[in-house]
């Protein structure tokens, strides 16, 4: 087992093999960019090579330790990040929505600002200014590892190069408009800087197994608020690749975050609060693991 991850040493930043806790920069492998950007810009000529990299790196004598290392939100910076909204059975019944079934749901997607809001694990999330609703979802993100437009349900899970934890932050009072025809106010909710923590590892998705079977937890400060499997989505991640894809093309180190099951604050109005330690952990990734200043 091996993941990909990004961390600052000694005043540089490297693209890294992640293998039992010690980190190989990637530009020390011959035939391998530094980034993993430009990793995931030609994944496919580079998959089998990593893969054999990542067999001869030996934890035992070499790579950086850990406790050497500044570890960062993996990509800097993919050129979109995409969100599905509404995407999980037991998340619209906690908001109130009365008619379950598939067919009275529509598929939707947001953006987040990639430059700014991607964060790594640590003190890195700022709570919003103007918000007093500042609130937690985790989300199984997806990472585009090759260009698509108009996949088909055959082909569209092709595309993933690997998976990683994310964390949608969300200042929903910032969020409604109801004062106005709209209602609703995207960019102000969904697109503060710090909001999208994204991490600490990419697991290339040969290695993660059933990616529509995963156990997700959300913890904060040590409670479990989300407990759920990513089988409860309504839309899978290769319906949100089909539609995506039609929408748009998908360009490698795209990310898409694929929507959050119960337990989020909003219902019971108890939200985040400076000081606040979020753990948001995916079954066969790992732990990402904030702090909101």
């Amino acid at each position: 087992m091996y993941a990909l991850a990004t961390v600052a040493h000694r005043d540089r930043v490297h693209g890294c093999i992640e293998k039992s806790g010690r980190f190989f920069p990637l530009d020390d492998i011959a035939g391998l960019p530094g980034s993993l950007a430009a990793l995931f810009a030609r994944w496919s000529d580079h998959a089998a090579l990593v893969e054999h990299a990542a067999g001869a790196c030996d934890p035992t004598r070499d790579g950086l330790a850990a406790a050497d290392v500044q570890i960062l939100t993996p990509l800097q910076y993919p050129g979109k990040v995409l969100c599905a909204g509404a995407n999980y059975y037991d998340h619209l019944a906690e908001m109130g929505v009365k008619d379950l079934r598939k067919e009275a749901q529509r598929l939707f997607f947001f953006f987040k600002p990639p430059r700014n809001a991607l964060v790594g694990p640590g003190r890195t999330v700022r709570y919003p200014a103007r918000s007093q609703m500042f609130d937690w979802e985790i989300e199984l993100a997806a990472v585009i590892g090759r260009t698509a437009k108009d996949l088909s349900p055959d082909d569209a899970l092709g595309c993933v190069a690997g998976y990683s934890v994310g964390i949608d932050l969300s200042a929903r009072d910032l969020n409604q408009a109801p004062e106005t025809f709209y209602k609703f106010d995207w960019v102000a909710g969904k697109a503060q800087d710090t909001c999208c923590p994204l991490g600490p590892r990419i697991v290339p998705a040969a290695l993660v197994g059933d990616a529509q079977n995963l156990a997700l937890e959300l913890k904060v400060n040590g409670e479990t608020k989300q407990n759920a499997r990513t089988s409860g989505m309504i839309f899978d991640i290769r319906e949100q690749l089909v539609l995506l894809s039609s929408i748009m093309t998908l360009d490698p180190g795209d990310v898409l975050l694929t929507g959050t099951p119960a337990g989020v604050g909003f219902p019971k109005r108890t939200f985040l609060q400076r000081g606040d330690r979020v753990a948001a952990t995916i079954e066969n990734i790992g732990t990402l693991e904030v702090e909101i200043q």
